[in-house]
């Protein structure tokens, strides 16, 4: 009996370690468009200040991203202060950038325009929500080079807990 719980107990953790890493590879890097890889909150609370980051990435076969348009939503208050959104690339150096908060809409202008193949992190900090409601869902829209017209590239939610 006890050499059955063993087996059942290893064939189960092999069974796991063998199929958890077949997940992590679910998006190729084939697209066209810039897209969300993911957000976070920092630290995860209710109240208060907190940080909300946002990864994006520009595909290989993309062309550069010239400006980016982030719509925030209605519960949540960010600061006007320009010094309170961060552009960092993906081995933390600062990317230039123009950036203007004009009511809901944060507007990203890169004076150099982010090349495709790129990683990079947006920190929005002393962020503050006015109500819990159901959540928070941002939507972000991108001008690349040659385009005039804003595309859109995705949503962002933070679900409260």
């Amino acid at each position: 009996m006890k050499s059955s719980l063993i087996y059942a107990v290893v064939l189960a953790l092999s069974s796991t370690a063998i199929i958890a890493p077949s997940y992590a590879s679910a998006r190729t890097d084939d697209s066209r468009v810039p897209h969300i890889d993911g957000n976070t909150q920092f630290p995860p609370t209710r109240w208060g200040t907190f940080r909300h980051t946002f990864r994006l990435h520009v595909p290989q076969n993309s062309k550069a991203v010239t400006q980016l348009i982030i719509r925030v939503p209605d519960n949540v208050t960010v600061s006007n202060d320009v010094n309170n959104i961060d552009v960092v690339d993906e081995n933390d150096h600062k990317i230039n950038t123009n950036v203007s908060v004009n009511g809901k809409t944060i507007l990203l202008a890169f004076p150099e325009p982010v090349a495709p193949n790129t990683k990079f992190d947006i920190d929005l900090n002393k962020i503050k929500r006015r109500n819990l409601g159901n959540g928070s869902i941002y939507s972000f829209s991108a001008k690349e080079v040659g385009i005039d017209a804003e595309i859109p590239i995705g949503v962002a939610s933070f679900r409260l807990y």
